[in-house]
């Protein structure tokens, strides 16, 4: 008969919370893609309108609640920075989603139809997989909301131009970005913890006793 193995409670609760924050990590940093508010700008000369600054559109904010927003004419026409991080914030979001689709079918909890499927070793290397481009799509994240909050900083305090022009300050788009890029860590960490810890407790596992045949007579038993 086959033994059966045993799934370690703590590897299965580290893949699972693994799974789940990578989860919210995809949903935060396709918010932060979509989201027009990278970028915020208000100015003493019109105090009623307030400017927004998107990957993918610009928008106009009035007192009196209505939003307008234009998208952008042509992409050669685009600033290098947000050019740079459309591609980074996409790229994250293929990394992000892929992870996922790999991890969940790695869960200890979850059984394929297929006999490979059952084997704990190629369960581990498509939780290890996730748990890398997990990892891979945090940093694909971070690097664009972190260089446009960076070149916003460098512009704001920049002392050749007047102090009655008006400035770009952060949005919620960055912390939102942030959030995704630390999500996005943190579940590639739990992933790769998981595959380490169910190695070590495989490891320490003693080797299942096999049946032995032992014939009485007319009847064969396994003991």
């Amino acid at each position: 008969m086959m033994s059966e193995q045993v799934m370690d409670p703590g590897a299965g609760v580290l893949e699972l919370l693994g799974v789940v924050v990578s989860a919210g990590a995809w949903l935060s940093g396709l918010a932060t893609t979509l989201m027009s508010t990278w970028l915020t700008l208000s100015t003493e000369l019109l105090p009623s309108e307030s400017y927004e600054l998107g990957l993918w559109e610009t928008c106009v904010v009035q007192d009196v609640g209505s939003l307008e927003c234009r998208p952008y004419d042509s992409l050669l026409g685009l600033p290098p920075d947000i050019k740079l991080a459309r591609i980074l914030m996409c790229g994250s979001l293929g990394a992000g989603l892929l992870a996922f689709l790999l991890a969940v079918p790695g869960l200890g909890l979850v059984n394929g139809c297929h006999r490979w499927m059952h084997d704990a070793g190629q369960k581990r290397a498509l939780r290890a997989a996730g748990g890398a481009l997990s990892l891979a799509a945090g940093v694909l994240g971070l690097v664009p909301v972190s260089y446009i909050a960076h070149m916003t900083v460098l512009r704001f305090f920049d002392e050749s131009l007047p102090d009655v022009a008006p400035r770009w300050e952060f949005g919620d788009a960055l912390f939102c970005g942030w959030t995704a890029g630390v999500l996005h860590l943190v579940a590639g960490t739990l992933l790769l913890t998981s595959c380490l810890q169910s190695c070590s407790g495989h490891a320490h596992n003693p080797p299942a006793a096999t049946a032995t045949p032992r014939r009485h007579g007319s009847r064969t038993e396994y003991v």
